[in-house]
């Protein structure tokens, strides 16, 4: 009747793939590397841009919205936008299909020296994939965040943070939220 055991069968294998994570010296590079061009990028008061799909456009939100208002301390907000408006993402994904609406919005919004956050746990979502590409043409620094073998992300990233794991996504997002916390962390420490 009860669900223990599943209960810790999951949290093993949470902890089993953080663990997995914490054991490649250039995973933490990569960590700090991203966060270095994050701080460089709002230094000169240009702007984060984050996507995703699913659970991940979550995450692009949080990343967002941590960052505009405060994450541990209380100081001036950076600007970054989560690329998630739901009548924006109807209108381009009905007029232009749904694998252009992130690039779409960096053709409007994107400037040379912003940062995209781009998010996909396989690493071969098409529409992130796309805003990678055209964020490299544009001269934005791409950060992707991927999981398995990173997919076609990995192509376009100026960093990629991967969670080298093969099972499900919600796996590898866990590492992802915690992932994004920290590259807050450490902007905020920098920016001190």
């Amino acid at each position: 009747m009860g669900y223990s055991d599943l209960i810790k069968e999951e949290l093993e294998q949470a902890r089993h793939v953080l663990e997995d994570f914490l054991q490649s010296d250039e995973t933490i590079g990569a960590i700090e590397k991203a966060a270095d061009v994050l701080v460089q990028s709002f230094q000169k008061k240009q702007t984060a841009y984050s996507c995703g799909n699913g659970g991940s456009a979550c995450d692009a939100a949080h990343f967002a919205e941590e960052l505009m208002g405060k994450f541990r301390e209380d100081r001036d907000p950076y600007p970054a936008v989560a690329i998630n408006d739901p009548s924006y993402l109807t209108c381009v994904s009905n007029d232009l299909g749904y694998e252009r609406v992130f690039s779409r919005f960096l053709r409007a919004h994107g400037r040379s020296g912003d940062v995209l956050l781009a998010i996909s746990t396989s690493g071969n979502s098409q529409n992130v994939i796309n805003a990678a590409e055209l964020a490299k043409q544009r001269n934005i620094k791409v950060i992707a965040l991927t999981g398995n073998n990173g997919g076609a992300l990995k192509e376009f990233a100026d960093v990629e943070i991967r969670v080298p794991h093969n099972g499900y996504a919600d796996r590898i997002q866990e590492i992802h939220i915690k992932v994004i916390h920290i590259l807050i962390l450490l902007v905020e420490e920098k920016m001190k």
